[in-house]
């Protein structure tokens, strides 16, 4: 623990705080003025500005550091990352432990501010481009454009979509809310380039149909003109990734056969290979590098996140570092252990995380530092390295990408697709035929009927994704329940949920702040989950004199 260990402390005072109210948090971004002017395009150069919205920064919060921190936080409201509490420095506890998550608190603030900005620099780029005149590259700036503003409004028409769940029960077909209206399906204001300002001020939750329209526009447009784009980066969308996201918004939507399709497109136009043993096991490379994604989020040792030392996603989420929280030795990131238990010992995958005393695999996962590696607690990850294996100087080991799409995703929606519109053979075969070409040559399942394939495929998507923020959107979509308290758990005893359908806290809850912007959403306000669960116990069993475990009662 050679770096920060002082100024984590002090800093860390102030994230004591963060269950008072705030009005609202926004990140900064956008492309700055000399940006515009010295670029031979100020289109080019506004739609620069999208992937640096992506990394905003807001010091005066630990866990505010972009989009990559957001898919985070998706991860921490399953049950498949467990974070360690080695010390009080846990920036995301309170969405660990379902507490302050409602109207009133910078948790539910800071998701709905950043997602908002990113909107809005998407919107300046689609406002810039008349699609009608436009030179085929202006048409390809637009495209790029549309798929980000698509992506941030996929996110969030899943993450706020109003689901009936064990806390929030749906009677004759509608959920209420303490005012009494109908909340069910509702999910986010829908803020386009043409809003007016007086509008955005009285705009509603649009439906489940209405957003998914919406979005699916966007997309539809984006596939024609996004061939277009001159810019290579990894960091900006191409026809892969537009196809990408046209897949997970079919997927949400139960739109089986389009869902199939667009992943199959995502596969064929992609320029990513899938992640071999040697890239994925790298220990200067691993899942830190946007050659190996189809759309990365890439930090640069000019970034804000990368200078703060602490306030990104190297600090948080690569338990290989010798500063920051995970790294630090602070708050250790590790697998959930009945997940790890069902990873294959044959499956190269789970060398992603260090395998428990005992156990098959142990001492078989390799660290950048053997020693330091002795220092972190069973299940520990290590998929994330630092950038260059670096482990000290964070200028270097945060500069990293993050994936904000891999091609490998597409795989399992367009196996799930297949079982679902073929039959359950049909998808076991794209299962098994990833599985045994790409992570474990003895793979094998007798899955047979669709909800026995389905769980299948979901489960090898959750080894393959942990840490992607990804799963839970299949979690919620599927009504999966979460699962934290078991014998054996490595969860924090404050953490020990378990919730008999998806958890009722991801059904996220639409900040004070925009209800005082927009009165249209303060009566159809989704309820506060805060609180809402009991932790898992044990408790002596009388009548067979033994102790057994179970799933206390909900408050």
């Amino acid at each position: 623990m050679k770096l920060f260990k002082q100024s984590i402390f002090l800093l860390a005072l102030g994230a004591t705080a963060l269950t008072s109210c705030i009005d609202e948090v926004t990140p900064t971004s956008i492309a700055t003025q000399d940006m515009v002017e010295q670029s031979a395009s100020s289109q080019t150069a506004m739609l620069y500005g999208i992937p640096s919205a992506m990394l905003s920064v807001n010091t005066d919060y630990h866990f505010a550091y972009g989009y990559s921190s957001i898919m985070h936080i998706r991860d921490i409201l399953t049950a498949d990352i467990v974070k360690d509490q080695a010390s009080g420095y846990d920036n995301y506890w309170s969405w660990e432990q379902n507490a302050y998550m409602g109207r009133d608190y910078n948790r539910a603030s800071y998701i709905w501010t950043y997602y908002y900005d990113l909107i809005n620099a998407a919107n300046n780029v689609i406002s810039s481009v008349d699609p009608e005149n436009a030179t085929e590259e202006q048409l390809g700036i637009l495209g790029a454009a549309l798929t980000y503003r698509a992506l941030a409004y996929t996110d969030l028409a899943q993450m706020y979509e109003v689901k009936a769940n064990d806390i929030l029960p749906e009677t004759d077909g509608k959920i209420l809310n303490a005012k009494g209206n109908d909340i069910k399906g509702l999910t986010v204001p829908i803020i386009t380039d043409e809003t007016t300002e007086e509008e955005s001020h009285n705009t509603p939750r649009a439906t489940r149909e209405e957003i998914f329209q919406f979005i699916e526009a966007d997309l539809l447009n984006a596939v024609d003109y996004i061939p277009g784009l001159t810019l290579r980066d990894k960091t900006f969308p191409h026809l892969d990734c537009t196809y990408g996201v046209l897949a997970r918004l079919y997927l949400w939507h139960g739109d089986y056969d389009k869902a199939y399709e667009a992943a199959v497109n995502a596969i064929n136009n992609s320029t990513q290979s899938v992640i071999t043993a040697s890239r994925g096991l790298s220990l200067t490379s691993a899942f830190n590098t946007a050659s190996d994604f189809m759309w990365a989020g890439q930090f640069s040792k000019e970034n804000r996140a990368v200078t703060s030392g602490i306030i990104n996603w190297t600090s948080h989420l690569s338990n290989e570092t010798y500063f920051g929280y995970a790294g630090g030795g602070y708050v250790w990131v590790e697998i959930d252990a009945s997940l790890y238990d069902k990873i294959s010992d044959t499956d190269w995958r789970k060398l992603w995380f260090k395998a428990p005393e005992g156990s098959m695999l142990q001492g078989m996962t390799s660290f950048i530092d053997e020693d330091w590696g002795e220092e972190m607690p069973d299940y520990s990850s290590v998929k994330f390295r630092p950038g260059q294996g670096e482990m000290e100087d964070y200028t270097v080991a945060a500069s990293v990408a993050f994936p904000v799409m891999r091609v490998e995703e597409m795989y399992f929606i367009a196996a799930e697709a297949a079982a679902r519109i073929q039959s359950p053979a049909a998808g076991m075969a794209i299962l098994t035929d990833f599985m045994q070409s790409y992570r474990d040559e003895n793979y094998s399942s007798d899955a047979s009927s669709l909800a026995d394939v389905v769980e299948e495929i979901i489960l090898q998507k959750r080894i393959e994704l942990w840490g992607e923020g990804q799963i839970f959107y299949d979690i919620k979509r599927l009504n999966m329940p979460v699962t934290r308290g078991y014998p054996g758990t490595n969860h924090d005893p404050d953490f020990q949920f378990n919730t008999t359908t998806f958890p009722g806290w991801m059904n996220l809850v639409i900040p004070r702040n925009e209800e005082n912007n927009n009165g249209a959403t303060i009566d159809y306000a989704t309820p506060d989950p805060s609180d809402m669960y009991s932790i898992w116990g044990m408790e002596d069993d009388e009548d067979e004199g033994e102790t057994r475990h179970k799933v206390l009662k909900l408050k």
